[in-house]
């Protein structure tokens, strides 16, 4: 790797901090040490600095504050929503409507329960990743307890018709979550407007700390007709609101609101900003090198996204030789990125594992500029060159 330059081009898998945050964090850590269920003045003012986190975040997207429960990362908010749905539901019900295309900390939960006996339908996907709302409500039934769709797809970048799907499991009266965690802070989101009755979202994809994450329950679980809707899956003493039992890492919420707080002073600008570099690079890369294709759809798609296919080469050289000119990007999901299965979602979107192979995904950031995708411009091509010279998948060759 280069010793004066690298481009970080990874950040859907997880973003730098802030440093306004690293400032908030740390003044945290030193000032506001108290266990915020604590009844002294030290672990009060942690309590008070949690509400008003508590208050901030939840106002991104128009959810009372008394809603938000907070988890240590996306992934445990996505268990929670998930099997604390079925443990609450399963005697109404055993029936649940899921993606070909989710993350897996949303599709193993709906794998384990399918080997528990429940139903899971897997709903298909068009050639950009989006699901059908007509074939989603054709595949309701009186069994049906759950719909999980995520927001927007973390390796195409593709935004799914969440205000549709809220809208057809409102008129059935089913509960809909949502893996949110690559939309939150990117796009707009309102779970009022979109029918959304629970919420996974993560700190660390929006320049705040790791270790801290949402979920997004509405009403704090209590739908008409339904009851309080979501069990515990962990048992404790008492924290957010017996939901996710644990000293509450105060110092990290309140990074995770500083974070919010940046995001929603500037989303505008900064979509506006990151599609415009999003649009240069898979215009140029189309245009430059042959025999590439995009993943996803080409305009509803996250500001940041860019995932494209090259033929006849393999992700994972791309990947560690763009490495080794001081560029980072991916072949997918990070949490796939040491298996050598063929990606999920590509697959689904119609991609042949060969082609699924060669994909790479580059993720722009807030601190992403014009001249490091001009850098990234500069190597890409020799690497693709480089590379499809060595490869024994040869032009013509099926």
């Amino acid at each position: 790797m280069t010793d004066t330059k690298y481009v970080y081009l990874d950040n859907a898998a997880t973003t730098p901090m802030d440093p306004r945050v690293i400032d908030e964090v740390n003044k945290h850590f030193k000032e506001t040490y108290g266990n915020s269920s604590s009844l002294h003045s030290i672990g009060q003012k942690a309590g008070q600095l949690l509400e008003k986190s508590r208050k901030s975040i939840a106002g991104l997207i128009n959810a009372n504050k008394q809603d938000i429960i907070f988890t240590s990362s996306g992934t445990e908010a996505d268990n929670i929503a998930i099997t604390g749905v079925v443990l609450k539901n399963m005697n109404r019900g055993r029936h649940i409507i899921t993606s070909s295309i989710e993350h897996h900390a949303v599709e193993n939960p709906c794998k384990q329960w399918e080997k528990d006996g429940f139903k899971v339908t897997w709903l298909p996907v068009d050639k950009y990743g989006l699901i059908s709302p007509e074939d989603l409500e054709k595949a309701i039934t009186n069994e049906t307890i759950l719909i999980s769709i995520m927001f927007a797809n973390n390796e195409i970048g593709t935004i799914e018709p969440i205000r549709e799907i809220g809208a057809i499991a409102k008129t059935h009266d089913i509960i809909f979550h949502t893996d949110a965690v690559q939309a939150f802070g990117k796009v707009p989101i309102d779970v009022e407007e979109m029918n959304i009755d629970l919420l996974s979202a993560s700190s660390h994809k929006l320049y705040g700390p790791k270790g801290i994450g949402l979920l997004y329950m509405k009403n704090k679980g209590i739908k008409k007709g339904i009851g309080k809707y979501v069990s515990p899956i962990m048992w404790g003493g008492g924290h957010e609101k017996d939901m996710r039992p644990s000293t509450v890492a105060v110092p990290l919420i309140a990074g995770f609101a500083k974070a919010v707080e940046l995001a929603k002073g500037e989303m505008n600008e900064e979509a506006n900003r990151q599609i415009k570099l999003r649009d240069t690079i898979i215009n140029w890369i189309l245009e430059n090198i042959e025999d590439s294709s995009l993943n996803g759809h080409p305009t509803q798609r996250l500001p940041n996204n860019v995932n494209i296919s090259f033929k006849y080469i393999e992700g994972e050289s791309i990947v560690l030789d763009l490495d080794m000119d001081g560029i980072g990007v991916s072949t997918g999901s990070a949490c796939s990125s040491k298996s050598l299965d063929p990606s999920h979602v590509l697959l689904a979107i119609g991609l042949r594992p060969e082609e699924a192979h060669g994909s790479m995904r580059a993720t722009i950031g807030r601190f992403t500029t014009e001249e490091d995708i001009e850098y990234f411009f500069e190597k890409l091509p020799n690497v693709i060159e480089r590379l499809r010279k060595m490869s024994p998948l040869k032009k013509g060759v099926k």
